[in-house]
């Protein structure tokens, strides 16, 4: 995907969660316990103005939030959030550099991709927490979603910040789960301190596979099913292998 085609997902999926935040700000998000609508409206704004902070600085705030975000309505702040952020991308080329906790690409093109699929993600939760059917994600930016998921959070921050990952991976026997959705795939192998992303499904079997639509798949590894509805994923093979994916996804994306 180019960044023109990520910004167009981006207006596509801020238009849907601002137009069903407002629906109920006061309901619970069931994808995000313990947040209701107005925390997550307020999460992502927080998280638009952190990224334009990034992009102007070179360097990511910390601490962050500012106290002042808390007192501010949670509608205002996104309405804000998002056109500040917006008017930074336009402003900048792709390769400009941004502060960015990865650091292979700490550009403004990491960013236009990142919130691409910060949005998407949180939109679903804004659809789940007011009830609203979830609309439909893109094959292409779900594919990409995936791809970012797997190896930018998991496999970059396993690398990164192994210790983070030192219970959910020390009693790893070395195990391979393979990911597929509409052609393509993906192999994560772990073991005791480790784990990789290859694309494609590799040589030889997998201890297990997860398949599915792409939408699908990137909610299931997000953990954004609908309670209670039937999916549309696939899961074979050994649940311990499965499960280490999950605890190493949860971890990498607190």
């Amino acid at each position: 995907m180019d960044d023109s085609r990520f910004l167009d997902c981006l207006t596509v999926d801020y238009d849907r969660l601002r137009s069903v935040a407002p629906i109920d700000l006061g309901a619970a998000v069931p994808s995000c316990p313990g947040w209701t609508v107005a925390d997550l409206t307020r999460h992502v704004g927080t998280v638009y103005l952190h990224k334009v902070a990034a992009i102007r600085t070179g360097a990511e705030p910390d601490p962050w939030p500012p106290a002042e975000l808390d007192r501010e309505d949670p509608l205002a702040l996104l309405d804000r959030a998002y056109a500040a952020l917006r008017e930074e991308f336009s402003a900048r080329r792709r390769e400009d550099p941004a502060g960015s906790w990865y650091h292979p690409d700490r550009t403004v093109g990491f960013w236009i991709r990142r919130m691409a699929q910060e949005t998407v993600i949180h939109r679903i939760d804004a659809e789940l927490g007011t009830g609203q059917p979830v609309a439909p994600v893109a094959d292409d930016l779900a594919l990409d979603g995936i791809d970012e998921l797997l190896k930018v959070f998991v496999a970059y921050g396993v690398a990164e910040w192994g210790d983070y990952f030192t219970d959910a991976l020390a009693g790893s026997p070395g195990r391979t789960c393979t990911v597929r959705a509409d052609g393509a795939a993906w192999r994560v192998r772990s073991g005791p301190g480790s784990l990789t992303v290859e694309d494609g499904a590799g040589d030889g079997g997998s201890d297990a596979s997860v398949t599915g639509p792409p939408a699908d798949v990137l909610r299931w590894l997000w953990n954004r099913e609908e309670p209670g509805a039937p999916g549309a994923v696939t899961v074979e093979g050994d649940p311990e292998a499965v499960a280490e994916l999950r605890r190493c996804i949860t971890i990498a994306t607190q």
